[in-house]
Parts: C-alpha cells; structure tokens; sequence
C-alpha cells in the first residue's frame, strides 16, 4: 500500500490538501475522482524512512552555512554597492567582477567570483545565487528573481540592502542583551569547576587535620567535590555528547518544534524573540508583496524567514486557509500566534488596498519594541547578575571556610 500527496478542488470550489493510501496511482487517481472533485495534483510519497531526509537537508544545510558563512554586515555592503553600480549603468557582470576584487572575505570573495562566472556564461543572477545556499537564504534570491521579472532590479536590490541593515541592527541588538547573562553564567561554571576540582580538594586535608566534625553543607560539597575531580573526565564527555544530541535533535521537525515553543516561552526573553519574529514576517510580508511576488508566493517564503517552528506551522495553515478563499488578516487570526494589532493592521490594508505599506508599519512597530525592550532588559539585567554572581560565590566561599571559623571559635573559647 502507497501513500500519495494530493491537492484537489471540490464541487464546492475549495482548495483541499492531504494524503491517501492506495496500492497505485491509478487507484489513488480513481479514489479521489469518485466524489466528483478534480485532481490538481497527486504525487506519491516516500512513506518509508520519511524523516530522515529532512533532516538530513537540514543537516547538510547546517553544515553548508557553517562552511561559508557570511558576516550580515558583509553580505549589506555587498547589496548596496552592487545596487548602486547597476543603477549607475554597470553590467552586473563588471559589478560582480569589480566588487569581487575588492571583497577583504576570502570566503565571500570567491563565492563573488564563481557568480561572476556563472552570470557570464549567461545565466540569471537568481539562478548564480541559487548556487550558494549556504551564503544567501531563500528570501534574497526570491527577491532578486522578483527584480529580475518586473525590471526594478536596482530598486529590489536597495529595498534589499534597508531591509538587511534592519535585520542586522535587530539582531545586533538581541545578541547583545544575550551576550552579558551568558558570558556570566559561562563565568559561574568555570569558577564553580575550579572550585570543585582544585581548591574544595584542598580543603579536604585541612578538615582531616582538623579532625572535628564538619557541618552538613560542607561535608555536601566535599563529597562533592571528591566525586567531581574522580569523574571529571567522564563528565566533560558526557557534556560534550549531550550539548551534540540536543543539536542534532533541534535538527528534527519534532525538536525545533520543542525548542522553539521553549525559547518562546522564557520570561522576557521569549517576549524579545517572539517580536524579532514578528517583525521579520512583517517586514519580510510587505517587501514581497510590494516587490509584486503573489500573496501565495510570499508566504511560502515568509515561512523560510521566521526561522522558528512555531510560526511556520501557524504560517503553513494560515497558506492553507487563504487558498480556502479566507483573507489574509483572518487566516492569520485562525492560527492563534499572531497578536490583535498585527490582525487589525492587515484587515485594514485589505481593505484598502495598502496591505504593503500596513505591514512595513507592523514591521516598524515591532522593531521599536524589541528595541526598547533590549534597552530595559540591558538595564535590568546587569545588576541581578552581578547580585546572582555575589550569592552563588559568596556561598561557595562561606561554606568552605565555616569549619575554619567554629575550629578558631573553638579555640578561642
């Protein structure tokens, strides 16, 4: 028995998708047929091993993006410089060749020069891009062939290069607000190590002379200790093979989908993430659609910008629901992810006729909030980690010294 993918219409005139089981494609074919609805499409489907090749993908992808990554900034000049040689009467070919000789990335230097080529040998710039998946996403070369096609290549290209900038601006600026409490918390875990592995050790033969007996904590954190320095070893392994099975593991459908419900829902943080995205399908949304891309295309490429699980499930069944004949504003609604506001602002540019322009505005919205949320995270963060590093060592401290204090009490007395 088979399994096959189909998109039909019924009498009603609704779009339908989804499977069904059928030993060929004939009986697949007549299935469906039988209750009168025509067939769009009906492919079959690889039902054995159908996860692996995902993520196998997403393997490849991740391992493509770590080999050729390109610095935003980077990849922002590049845009901007080949928009404006192009709309000053440069080919693109002595653009890419001009710009390709002055890139200071050795990595994007000869990505330049292969697209070079390639547009050379006579081939579109969507498609020389199209090459190199690892350097420009889905979004860029959607846009560019957007460009191509409606003869605004230069405008698409400087459009592209704004929208960069925001982007690179916003996650500047949520890196930042991350940078401080991990570079704490990376802090707190190698002093605690050393603590456990070197001086707590040290210690040990003090109490043993002392001879008298230790308070609970300390005995706590001796034995401690002792374990830790006899399975150090073990434990930097084990920590090394876990942090790559939980990688490995967000590679899958079923753990992106487990992280990013997770991310999302960290207090304040989760708050940050989830407006970065909605900032970015905003923006990304009105780009495209003023680019003239189709309501359908654009969100078929809004759910590869996202960049969470989450909203790509919402977006893929909000797709679904506009294909249905629902409009855009109350497709999204359906979904239950996107806010009032965002909702309000594209009924009112359907509306209109404005959707664009409504939805560059959300995108700007957005983009304030995760902005000044940053800045009162920034100013909040700082004093509680530096209260959380004055407990967490203080306490290390008191109860490691403690026997010395009652031995000398004792003493004294």
């Amino acid at each position: 028995m088979a399994e096959f993918s189909y998109i039909i219409r019924t009498e009603k005139g609704s779009r339908e998708t989804g499977n069904i089981s059928a030993e060929n494609y004939n009986e697949a074919l007549e299935k469906l047929q039988k209750d009168g609805t025509a067939v769009i499409k009906l492919t079959e489907r690889d039902s054995s091993f159908d996860f692996i090749k995902p993520f196998l993908d997403r393997l490849s992808m991740s391992i493509e993006e770590m080999k050729n990554k390109v610095p935003l900034n980077v990849l922002v000049f590049f845009t901007r410089q080949l928009s404006t040689m192009f709309s000053a009467g440069l080919t693109i070919e002595r653009a890419l060749y001009f710009l390709s000789t002055e890139e200071k990335n050795k990595k994007f230097k000869k990505v330049l020069l292969k697209i070079a080529d390639d547009v050379k040998k006579g081939l579109l710039l969507s498609n020389a891009l199209e090459r190199h998946p690892g350097v420009f996403s889905s979004l860029y070369i959607s846009l560019v062939k957007a460009g191509e096609v409606s003869g605004k290549l230069s405008e698409t290209l400087e459009e592209l290069s704004i929208y960069l900038e925001k982007i690179e601006d916003t996650q500047r600026k949520v890196k930042s607000a991350m940078y401080y409490p991990v570079f704490i918390i990376v802090f707190l875990f190698v002093v605690i190590t050393v603590m456990f592995t070197f001086l707590i050790p040290k210690f040990k033969n003090v109490y043993d002379q002392l001879g008298s007996e230790l308070p609970y904590y300390t005995v706590l954190f001796v034995n401690m200790s002792v374990w830790f320095q006899n399975n150090f070893f073990n434990v930097m392994v084990m920590l090394f093979l876990g942090l790559i099975s939980i990688w490995i593991f967000t590679l899958t459908d079923t753990g992106r989908l487990l992280k990013d419900r997770i991310l999302l829902n960290v207090p304040i943080f989760g708050s940050i993430i989830k407006q970065n995205i909605l900032s970015k399908f905003s923006k990304t949304f009105g780009i495209l659609i003023s680019s003239g891309v189709s309501v359908m295309d654009a969100m078929e490429l809004v759910i590869r910008v996202v960049n969470n699980r989450v909203y790509e499930i919402a977006v893929k069944n909000a797709t679904k629901s506009i294909e249905n004949g629902v409009s855009i504003s109350e497709s999204l609604k359906i979904t239950g992810v996107f806010p009032p506001i965002m909702i309000q602002l594209f009924s009112t540019g359907e509306e209109t006729g404005e959707i664009d322009n409504l939805s560059l505005k959300a995108s700007d919205f957005y983009t304030k909030q995760v902005n000044a949320s940053v800045d009162r995270l920034t100013s909040l963060i700082e004093p509680l980690l530096i209260i959380l590093v004055g407990i967490v060592i203080g306490g290390v401290i008191i109860v490691t010294y403690l026997p010395i204090f009652q031995v000398g009490a004792a003493i004294a007395n």
